[in-house]
């Protein structure tokens, strides 16, 4: 079975090779190509918004991350990582002999990318948050000194964290060489970043460019995000604990074959090479990833919501 499956990705990439295509060539013209939508779908979505569910899920939110932290530039590469993973995954369900392991390795290790990407991100808005309080608290100062969002962020914008750095880097050249509509450059600001409290900052400083006497409103707002930090220093432990049990039942699991194989070979025998066996290590696999998906979605920052 193996070199059948590895004859199969040889001729494939021989095709490949034959039209000059490489895998990101064609991922371009398959996955990441837009279809058009027809207009009586297209009004049905927009009154009943259709929700995303299982892989399509986890690609979504993938993406929307990536759109997030300004990297959308990477995600056909991920597409392509994943793509090459899933072909590792079933190149090992087929050394291993096990047909029912084959579909199972090949969407787990497709998805590994993803999770990997959703792993990470929780740690990015962590440090996020901790960047938008320390930069929303000393531009805020400054702006109750001077009363202007320009020279308040000119002040503080070469000791911003560079998470969030580029943003009011990019409103401080707007606001001095294009447009001097303050309003319209912090409603184009906010959208550069997702973060409900940050939001919230810039509606209040939107309106103190009409009425001054509305920056006092701005420091308990920017009081929130350190709310946040606290709160989440608090449940910091509660929130890695799922993760850290999966981590120790995930490497039980996987120590299981050797260990069975060191006490009983007859029992090693039944697991590996008949179909019953085979089909239990598939369903093993599948559960390892239903709960590596549920840690992972329960790892969401806290957020503070009005």
């Amino acid at each position: 079975m193996f070199f059948y499956v590895v004859a199969f990705f040889l001729m494939a990439g021989g095709i490949l090779l034959v039209l000059k295509l490489s895998p990101l060539d064609l991922l371009k013209m398959t996955v990441m190509t837009e279809r058009k939508v027809k207009l009586k779908r297209s009004i049905r979505r927009s009154i009943k918004p259709v929700r995303k569910r299982g892989i399509q899920k986890i690609i979504g939110d993938t993406r929307e991350t990536l759109r997030i932290n300004d990297q959308s530039s990477k995600f056909p590469r991920l597409m392509l990582i994943s793509l090459l993973m899933s072909v590792v995954g079933i190149l090992i369900a087929s050394a291993m002999d096990n047909p029912f392991l084959v579909p199972v390795l090949a969407v787990s290790f497709f998805l590994l990318p993803f999770l990997f990407v959703l792993l990470t991100s929780v740690k990015s808005q962590k440090r996020m948050n901790t960047a938008l309080e320390t930069a929303l608290s000393t531009i805020t100062s400054s702006y109750l000194r001077t009363e202007s969002i320009v020279t308040a962020v000119e002040e503080n914008v070469e000791q911003l964290d560079p998470y969030v750095r580029p943003t009011f880097q990019r409103f401080l050249v707007q606001a001095k060489m294009i447009s001097p509509d303050i309003s319209a450059l912090l409603e184009n600001m906010k959208n550069s970043i997702s973060n409900s409290v940050f939001h919230e900052w810039v509606d209040a400083m939107i309106l103190c460019q009409n009425d001054r006497t509305l920056k006092s409103t701005l420091m308990p707002i920017v009081n929130k995000l350190s709310d946040i930090r606290v709160v989440s220093g608090e449940l910091n432990t509660l929130l890695y604990e799922p993760l850290k049990d999966f981590a120790i039942m995930a490497l039980l699991l996987l120590l299981e074959v050797p260990f069975l194989r060191s006490q009983n070979e007859e029992w090693y025998n039944i697991l590996m090479f008949t179909p019953v066996g085979k089909l239990l290590i598939s369903v093993d696999v599948v559960l390892l990833m239903v709960a590596l998906i549920a840690v992972i979605r329960n790892l969401k920052p806290i957020e503070y919501r009005r």
